[in-house]
């Protein structure tokens, strides 16, 4: 808006066309007021170009601030996070399994904290939808939306966490390609010996609120099994909507906001259960024994494979 009121101001300034020297003015003075006009002039084009460029480049990012969703094409296939595409020189600590760890803990074969700093990597083609350090267990955390094609035909999305890391190289609203970098390799400031958590989700509400929401298959993938199944798919230059504001900020309930990304014009966001009686009702409290007994673990060089398979 103050670029629209500057152009305002000075699109009234005339120009040296209409401008005449009054009679008996000297030419000293008849081109001191051509120069003035000249002048002013410029600045009025130089506050439209830069306003054109402010309009060209924030475009997208304004809109997802203003709205609820951003125009993103259908990812083309997932790779690994780190070690691309096939994670070599790394392996998974610590594998998925419901009602327990939700996602998957993979290190450097280099051993102790030699992986600190390493890079990590998209799943797939997304759109940034949450870049912060919210501390607690946590520390730096990126979330990545997907939409995808399914070997069926059907279109689906999932968000990917990449947490505990040591730098953020993605911003929010960032629109990332598969392989790109959005991290690196950290321990959450110290917290943990250095590794990447990795989850897949299938509910887009879950945001980082965790305690709300099933521990189970319903509301998330085994990230390994997920990638496995997904390494090509179909892909067009066509852009379909993508909701970017539709889960609680992080301590908060979804109900407690003014959300409305549940549903785009191109696709519908299923409803997942939400936690039920068995479901912890003190996040926190499981967390820190959960990463105690991993931090544990891990250092005993302990590892456990979860449900699947590395590759």
């Amino acid at each position: 808006m103050s670029c629209l009121r500057t152009v305002f101001k000075l699109a009234f300034v005339p120009n040296s066309a209409t401008i005449a020297a009054p009679s008996g003015m000297p030419t000293s003075a008849s081109n001191s007021t051509a120069s003035l006009v000249r002048r002013h002039h410029a600045r009025w084009l130089a506050v439209l170009y830069a306003c054109g460029a402010a309009l060209l480049f924030l475009t997208p990012q304004a809109a997802a601030q203003s709205g609820s969703t951003m125009r993103v094409r259908l990812a083309d296939g997932f790779d690994f996070p780190v070690g691309k595409p096939d994670a070599d020189g790394f392996y998974k600590a610590r594998g998925y399994w419901p009602n327990g760890h939700l996602g998957e803990d993979w290190n450097g074969r280099g051993g102790g904290d030699s992986d600190l700093g390493v890079p990590i990597y998209a799943l797939g083609r997304g759109v940034v939808i949450f870049s912060q350090n919210i501390g607690v267990g946590w520390g730096n955390c990126i979330l990545v939306r997907h939409i995808f094609r399914e070997a069926d035909g059907k279109i689906a999305m999932v968000d990917s966490l990449y947490a505990h890391l040591h730098e953020r190289k993605a911003k929010l609203h960032d629109l990332v390609e598969k392989g790109q970098l959005v991290g690196t390799m950290g321990g959450n400031n110290g917290m943990y010996p250095v590794h990447l958590h990795l989850e897949v989700r299938k509910n887009l509400h879950i945001g980082m609120n965790r305690s709300q929401f099933a521990r189970d298959s319903s509301n998330y993938y085994s990230p390994t099994a997920f990638i496995n199944a997904r390494r090509v798919l179909s892909s067009s230059m066509q852009k379909y909507d993508v909701p970017v504001n539709n889960f609680a900020p992080y301590g908060r309930a979804l109900a407690d906001t003014n959300s409305d990304g549940a549903h785009t014009a191109s696709v519908d966001v299923p409803s997942f259960k939400s936690g039920g009686s068995g479901a912890p009702k003190d996040e926190p409290k499981q967390d820190d024994d959960f990463w105690s007994r991993l931090k544990a673990k891990m250092r005993g060089g302990q590892a456990t494979s979860g449900t699947d398979e590395k590759r």
